[in-house]
């Protein structure tokens, strides 16, 4: 899941990104209007009237953590069914509708925590596009058949051949996953959901998770840019305003994973030339103290050529093909990873000792002031970038949803750009010492088949036998 970033000094006019700097939080604000339909529906509402666009953004309040288990993928299946026609717009016809207004940056993602749906379109089209929201929202099932669940079932199994079992790392990556959030974890496993309860889902068992979750009450619209604020309340109003109340549904509650000592997979990789090891510790939630100091330590780590492990394994050591670390935030508990490619001939397990001796430092307190600026001076600069846009991928319509969503407080953009810009270096040597144990962490070892051990491959052939 790309994260989503702060700052709408470009976007908004306000300031450049050196002004930003000298702090004034107060003047980095999204402004926003929000409110709720007679149905739970929230709206929000942002005026921005420099260009003729409008971003209509959709946020349902479900993904795969909202999954039963037996049952997963079911809501990045729908991310497919809902681009397949509903009772008013034809088969496959929803882009090709878009297209023919001159809309850009449609699309649909799921993640761990939600699913969102948006396009941007030209202002004198707003009406088409809440019209074609409204419509799967409210009339999806009408036009689900077996036909269309069995082809885009088979759509998303190749989608998962292409994502995981034919790519490289891709199956180490899922078995790494499943160690972190064991069953019945509603993290355990990928978004995507497995092969066989794919198959196995039915037109009824979609059909009743659609009613559960994809109700007005679970979902946010958002409009951002070129509209008439009474005009658009009335089409609002008119699209969505008939749909009936039904409860908004109670999200899972889920008791934090533990980690008490360190876990090893050795996993025979099937396509990969080059070893691979990969590091990953459970973290602070999205948005709660520990998730910034996070986010910093992983650019001081891995971002650059500076940075302290490009610098150790790729350039000095030249034991590395490539070398990444993040975290990766989401709703229930976060995860931060390590992960290094090994150069032709390099044991994975050298890069490791090498990145526990990178840690070691870290956990010592070598993290210094000037590389801390760096990275917060990175992060400001990638919000003002993705601020500059309406809607797609992370902008403005996906910031308020992404407030709103994980903290029901759109408005929450100065407290995130404030809460990077305290980040020290103690902090960073704190969480460091706090999370990143050894005795806290899964260690994947991706060894590709023909280096890997003669009792390794023995095992990797019983399995896929069975």
């Amino acid at each position: 899941m790309p994260k989503l970033f702060l700052s709408c000094a470009l976007a908004l006019g306000l300031l450049l990104p050196g002004a930003a700097l000298a702090g004034d939080d107060e003047a980095l604000q999204i402004p926003y209007e929000a409110y709720e339909l007679d149905n739970g529906l929230q709206v929000i509402l942002h005026e921005d009237h420099r260009l003729p666009l409008v971003a209509v953004n959709v946020w349902y309040h479900v993904a795969a953590f909202h999954e039963v288990a037996g049952r997963s993928g079911f809501a990045h299946l729908f991310e497919h069914m809902m681009f397949q026609g509903s009772k008013h717009v034809g088969d496959d016809q929803h882009f090709k509708i878009l297209e023919r207004i001159g809309a850009t940056g449609m699309n649909g993602t799921t993640s761990f925590d939600r699913t969102n749906y948006f396009e941007t379109v030209p202002a004198h089209h707003l009406e088409t596009g809440l019209w074609l929201e409204s419509d799967r929202m409210g009339y999806l099932l009408p036009s689900m058949d077996e036909t269309k669940l069995k082809n885009q079932q088979e759509v998303v199994k190749n989608e998962r051949r292409q994502s995981y079992e034919t790519r490289p790392y891709g199956l180490a990556e899922e078995a790494l996953w499943k160690a972190l959030f064991p069953a019945p974890h509603p993290y355990n496993g990928m978004v995507i959901g497995s092969m066989d309860e794919l198959a196995a889902a039915t037109l009824e068992d979609v059909s009743d998770f659609f009613r559960t979750w994809y109700a007005p009450s679970n979902a946010t619209l958002v409009l951002a840019g070129d509209f008439d604020p009474a005009q658009a309340k009335a089409l609002i109003e008119k699209y969505f305003g008939s749909f009936p109340k039904v409860p908004k549904p109670e999200a899972p509650v889920v008791a934090p994973v533990a980690i008490e000592k360190e876990t090893v997979i050795e996993f025979v990789e099937p396509i990969a030339p080059l070893p691979k090891v990969e590091i990953a510790w459970l973290t602070p939630s999205f948005f709660q103290p520990g998730d910034a100091e996070a986010d910093v330590l992983s650019s001081v780590l891995a971002t650059g050529e500076s940075s302290l492990l490009q610098r150790r394994l790729v350039r000095e050591l030249q034991i590395a093909q490539s070398v990444m670390a993040y975290q990766y935030s989401m709703g229930a508990q976060s995860t931060f990873f390590i992960e290094a490619v090994a150069r032709p001939g390099v044991d994975a397990k050298q890069l490791l000792t090498e990145i526990d001796k990178v840690l070691e430092e870290v956990q010592g307190g070598a993290v210094t002031a000037d590389q801390l600026r760096r990275a917060v001076n990175r992060y400001e600069t990638q919000f003002f970038s993705r601020l500059q846009q309406l809607g797609g991928f992370g902008g403005r319509a996906d910031l308020l949803q992404t407030y709103n969503h994980f903290l029901a407080d759109p408005g929450f953009l100065p407290k995130d750009i404030a809460r990077y810009r305290a980040v020290t270096p103690e902090a960073v040597t704190a969480f460091s010492k706090d999370y990143l144990a050894k005795n806290k962490r899964v260690v994947l070892f991706a060894v590709p088949a023909a280096a890997a051990a003669p009792e390794a491959n023995a095992t990797a052939a019983a399995k896929e036998a069975n």
